[in-house]
């Protein structure tokens, strides 16, 4: 019996959440589909997208973090943009594989330990700045780098819908060593502002989420703000000093104060 759950959020949207809270986007159109992100990848997550859709899938990722990389293993063929696979190489080797299989146990979640430590993952090709025709529906891809330095999201705008990847979660991480400073990230996330929609999706949340709180993150997040933000412990990143800035409607933003050039 799986454990991904599928909710379509929209028509032809369904946004998938595997065993440890990380969702995928799979997108489908009349003639195509689109899965964005492949999740911690425990489960055959290609079998899965299976059940849902007999149309020929793409896969591409958002960045190079193994949540979101490492369901990569069940498929012939991702694409990503190549700014981010240094971190796709790092993020699903070896010491990060042993972690996740760590935190799958600590809640409880079957997987085939030595089928995960030994899987292939196959080299990303490139991913660029263009649009994915499904029929009916259109995959805008974007890049915004910001949380990793090849970041990107996807604006749907049949459904006035935008993918955000980790570029913009109510928990949104800038710290890690290879993303961009903060006001780097911000000026980016801003920009996506410009783009006409009305809903979100984000990688680690299942709710759609209305635009405004996306703004009301955006709006709040000052130099003043950013200033004023707390020092955090984030294990395993101890060496780095991490703040955090408190934003309205619960939202936090994590950012590596030593980028910051406040």
């Amino acid at each position: 019996m799986t454990t991904l759950r599928d909710r379509e959020v929209l028509p032809g949207v369904h946004h998938i959440e595997d065993a440890l809270g990380v969702c995928m986007t799979l997108l489908v159109g009349d003639r195509a589909a689109l899965l964005v992100d492949t999740g911690y990848g425990m489960e055959d997550v290609a079998a899965f997208v299976r059940t849902l859709t007999a149309l020929p899938v793409e896969v591409i990722l958002t960045h190079g973090h193994h949540d979101h990389c490492m369901g990569a293993r069940w498929f012939p063929r991702v694409r990503m943009f190549p700014e981010d696979v240094p971190d796709f190489v790092t993020y699903t080797g070896p010491v990060t594989r042993r972690r996740i299989l760590s935190l799958a146990a600590a809640h409880g979640v079957p997987v085939d330990e030595a089928d995960y430590l030994s899987a292939p993952l196959p080299t990303p090709d490139a991913l660029g700045e263009e649009q994915v025709a499904l029929g009916g529906l259109t995959a805008h891809i974007l890049p915004c780098p910001g949380h990793t330095p090849g970041s990107c999201v996807v604006w749907v705008p049949e459904r006035s819908l935008l993918l955000t990847g980790d570029d913009w979660n109510p928990c949104t991480w800038v710290f890690f060593p290879r993303a961009l400073g903060v006001r780097a990230y911000r000026e980016n996330v801003r920009g996506l502002l410009s783009l006409p929609f009305t809903r979100v999706l984000c990688s680690h949340q299942p709710a759609l989420y209305p635009r405004e709180t996306m703004e009301r993150f955006l709006s709040a997040l000052t130099d003043e703000a950013l200033r004023a933000a707390r020092p955090v412990r984030i294990p395993p990143y101890e060496t780095i000093d991490t703040r955090q800035c408190d934003l309205p409607l619960g939202q936090l933003l994590v950012f590596d104060h030593a980028k910051a050039d406040l």
